[in-house]
């Protein structure tokens, strides 16, 4: 249990002075070095931690730790600014509204879901990740991203999750550039087969992206005709929580 004990005391302190050193928290709990950095690094195979993207010798919180973050986010203001709107998306289409948020450039993540009446309807489960290349979510938040970011994500070999996925370089950057003109983004079976959804970012005061609503829907109910309508929804839902979340 005292590994335990100084894992979760370990967590903490990198969440409190996030990105931190292994010699700053070895100075701050004066245990050996080699016990930190085991205790890092079993953390970060576990998903609670990551390597900060600009200095791999500092340490911050990983995607797991935002899986189970739901909970407390209740009290944020971005998860008060996003419930009623999110609602009256829900009644306007009838169809799955979610609130995601990046943990950097890994993944997406549910934060929040208000489902619809249909028997058959998507389902993410609060928690669950996916790549921001493949999907609306993701794309939502890259295209106001800046261009260093991109790079560095394409720089890395892009998954394909289904023939539709979007892997070339050059297209992805074409994408990103309709979500700009848009004002929202849209998935069609290139994550997961047979659903759709679209979506739009969530901007904070300097126009950087905190998170993204989207709506989803199965294959079966997309319209593409209805796209520009919907698109328009979402992206003033996107553009209402950022508003109310900035007492607007």
């Amino acid at each position: 249990m005292k590994s335990v004990t100084r894992s979760l005391r370990i967590l903490e302190a990198v969440a409190l002075h996030q990105p931190v050193t292994v010699g700053e928290l070895t100075k701050l709990f004066g245990l050996p070095k080699s016990t930190v950095q085991r205790t890092l690094v079993s953390l970060n195979e576990a998903g609670w931690l990551r390597a900060n993207r600009q200095d791999t010798t500092r340490w911050e919180i990983g995607a797991r730790v935002l899986a189970v973050r739901p909970a407390a986010l209740q009290g944020s203001s971005l998860f008060a600014a996003a419930r009623e709107p999110m609602i009256r998306l829900r009644d306007a289409l009838n169809e799955t509204i979610h609130l995601s948020v990046p943990d950097a450039l890994q993944c997406m993540v549910v934060v929040d879901r208000v489902d619809c009446a249909h028997a058959v309807r998507t389902y993410y489960a609060i928690g669950d990740t996916s790549p921001l290349h493949a999907t609306a979510t993701g794309r939502a938040i890259l295209a106001h991203l800046p261009p260093a970011d991109v790079d560095e994500l394409v720089a890395q070999r892009l998954e394909r999750y289904s023939d539709a996925t979007t892997v070339d370089p050059a297209e992805l950057r074409a994408e990103l550039k309709r979500v700009r003109t848009d004002g929202y983004a849209v998935n069609r079976n290139q994550y997961r087969p047979d659903v759709c959804a679209i979506a739009a970012p969530v901007l904070d005061e300097n126009g950087s992206p905190l998170a993204s609503v989207a709506v989803s829907m199965p294959d079966s109910r997309y319209d593409a005709d209805r796209l520009p309508e919907w698109g328009r929804l979402v992206a003033d839902t996107a553009s209402g929580i950022s508003d109310r979340r900035l007492g607007a």
